[in-house]
């Protein structure tokens, strides 16, 4: 009993108290053995008679705040990261094909055609830039809308002629009840333009090279029509038009929409064109400041008297591998009777 009532004592005392006092009030006494000698009968006295040399104070502990490795927002910083994301934007923007539902109403238009379905393809460029890949997805795309008749306006390879074949193979896989039909455009004339139209007529694409037809549908018609590029200097509207009635509607496919001008005043209809690629880079809004469109047509649908054009962004790139504000496009535009 005596020894349960020893260690009972003994396990109330401060442990830390007891030895600082044991070791003669310091915790680096010279005599550190011999002060520990018979410090449990001591531990038996009082220990509140007993003060520390040093006290021991315990501080509650505090919540440490958490870490953070946000900067402060400045200037410089809030520029670099908007570069960084426009960067990220710019190089992923290739590969988000959208497809673009445009309705067209034409004055002369037959009833006939009236809900006519087609599917615009441009500037694909085929290259290290625009895989084989992209160029499948848009023409599976093209073909799930299920359209009457495709267009192709112009540059499907960029310099190297050995993209000619390939481009070709994959285009001829497009599917329209009324047929495919292509022009030509300045990057085709500065690769292989003979090769290029001599593939896809083997594809069974119809190549309009300055030539016209007449396109019929349950006993009506319209003249479609197609020229050659602007900008290698080889384009004749009035050749494409040769045949044409003055009162038909004109449907023409050319590349270069710098064409518009001619084509208002031929009294052609509609024009189907591409080559700006939308911009590619398009840094300022479409319209100015005081809410105009800008002057120079870039993209999408507009009008010069009567006539009217759909300029498609296009597929592939140029220069470099990026677009920003300006994503490829499938455009699938329906022809609509006013």
């Amino acid at each position: 009993m005596p020894d349960q009532a020893h260690n009972s004592q003994v396990n109330r005392c401060f442990t830390p108290q007891l030895f600082a006092w044991g070791a003669g009030g310091h915790y680096n006494a010279p005599n550190f053995k011999s002060a520990l000698l018979g410090w449990e009968q001591r531990a038996l006295l009082d220990i509140n008679t007993f003060s520390m040399s040093t006290p021991l104070k315990w501080k509650q502990r505090g919540r440490v705040p958490p870490f953070s490795r946000r900067q402060p927002e400045t200037p410089l910083r809030t520029l670099a990261l908007n570069l960084s994301e426009a960067a990220r934007s710019a190089l992923t923007e290739p590969f988000r094909l959208t497809v673009e539902h445009q309705p067209i109403y034409l004055k002369r238009l037959p009833q006939a055609f009236d809900g006519f379905r087609i599917v615009q393809l441009s500037d694909i460029h085929h290259s290290p830039f625009t895989s084989v890949k992209q160029i499948e997805r848009a023409v599976e795309t093209a073909n799930s809308l299920q359209p009457d008749m495709i267009a192709l306006t112009g540059d499907y390879v960029s310099k190297e002629r050995r993209y000619a074949a390939p481009c070709a193979e994959l285009l001829g896989k497009l599917q329209a009840s009324q047929g495919v039909f292509a022009v030509l455009g300045n990057h085709d004339h500065w690769t292989d333009a003979s090769l290029i139209t001599d593939l896809f007529r083997a594809e069974g694409i119809t190549m309009l090279v300055n030539q016209g037809m007449r396109f019929e549908k349950y006993g009506a018609a319209f003249w479609l029509a197609g020229v050659d590029d602007t900008m290698v200097g080889l384009e004749d509207l009035s050749l494409a038009l040769a045949g044409a009635s003055e009162d038909e509607m004109k449907l023409l496919l050319a590349h270069n929409p710098v064409i518009l001008r001619k084509a208002a005043r031929a009294s052609v209809d509609l024009v189907l064109s591409g080559h700006t690629h939308g911009g590619q880079v398009n840094l300022r809004p479409e319209r100015s400041e005081s809410a105009r469109p800008r002057r120079r047509l870039l993209k999408g649908l507009a009008r010069q008297g009567e006539t009217q054009i759909y300029v498609t962004r296009g597929l592939g790139t140029v220069v470099l591998p990026v677009r920003f504000g300006c994503p490829p496009e499938v455009s699938l535009l329906e022809l609509r009777c006013c």
